[in-house]
């Protein structure tokens, strides 16, 4: 179905969010509201969709997040058949919290765990949970004695744009390989909370600069909407044969542009019940409306 409205014939990943329900609530989070709500996949559901995507559009990678992945009871059966049964790299997007014993037993099938992090110690503690970066740091620590590579995630903010160049040195210091850096836009608790959007973007520079003179070795990657003049204009995904990933809400509802998600911009369903994906546009259809993707470039 998406190939016969969008011409998109291969999609190399998918990220399937489990579930809504996260053990956090942090104060820029897309879901908003929805982090309370009990849609979820079955394990079965989720099996199903990752091997449609696999026979459909020769999808080879699976990130599989929420909510919080490491609270879906079924999240190793998950793994599991991503990995040993359809072939496919699995990365796990987490909040690293308490997450020790369920990361042991999953650590063989586990190609990239990437934690999420908005700044040092009481920076991000204030914006996701008390004692949620030393429980941050501790799973990286788990994670490298396991051998399982490493990557991070933060949301660049009025509060932790200062922060960004340090948490990149600690990072490098335990061995993460990779820090993808994302502009805060205002959907989900991220509307409620205007006071956390950078409203200068001149900070953007002073950033980039910061970052091009700690001549750090740990890769990072940016959001090409974090500077002065925002991204340069990229093709929508339904104007290209191929796309690097759609995205899977726990209802179903499915987005190409990272630009698109939580705001119920979806043209295509995964319906859970015939297994199949339908069209099905929202009034806000990310293909009619042209939503471009997110363009990404190295620090």
């Amino acid at each position: 179905m998406i190939e016969e409205v969008t011409g998109i014939r291969k999609i190399r990943m998918l990220y399937l969010q489990l579930l809504y329900r996260c053990n956090f609530s942090c104060g820029h989070c897309f879901h908003g509201e929805r982090l309370k709500h009990a849609d979820a996949f079955t394990a079965e559901q989720a099996f199903n969709l990752m091997r449609l995507m696999w026979r459909e559009h020769d999808t080879e990678a699976v990130t599989l997040l929420g909510g919080e992945p490491f609270v879906y009871k079924d999240l190793a059966h998950v793994v599991r058949y991503a990995k040993h049964t359809l072939g496919m790299a699995v990365e796990i997007c987490t909040n690293g919290y308490r997450i020790g014993p369920r990361l042991r037993e999953i650590a063989p099938c586990v190609d990239l765990l990437r934690v999420s992090l908005e700044g040092i110690g009481n920076t991000n503690d204030l914006i996701r949970r008390a004692g949620s970066y030393t429980a941050a740091m501790e799973t990286l620590a788990v994670a490298r004695d396991l051998c399982v590579p490493t990557g991070a995630t933060m949301t660049v903010n009025r509060y932790n744009i200062g922060e960004v160049v340090d948490l990149a040195a600690t990072l490098e210091a335990l061995g993460v390989t990779q820090l993808k850096l994302h502009q805060l836009r205002p959907v989900g608790n991220a509307a409620l909370h205007p006071e956390m959007l950078v409203r200068d973007p001149a900070e953007y520079s002073v950033m980039r600069e910061q970052l091009r003179r700690a001549a750090l070795r740990i890769e990072v990657i940016l959001d090409e909407d974090l500077s002065e003049d925002g991204s340069s204009s990229c093709a929508t995904p339904s104007m290209r044969p191929e796309i690097d990933r759609i995205e899977s809400d726990p209802r179903g509802a499915l987005t190409m542009s990272c630009k698109a998600v939580g705001k119920d911009s979806h043209a295509f369903w995964y319906d859970k019940d015939t297994d199949r994906i339908v069209h099905q546009p929202s009034s806000n259809d990310e293909v009619v409306l042209g939503i471009p993707d997110v363009v990404y470039s190295h620090a």
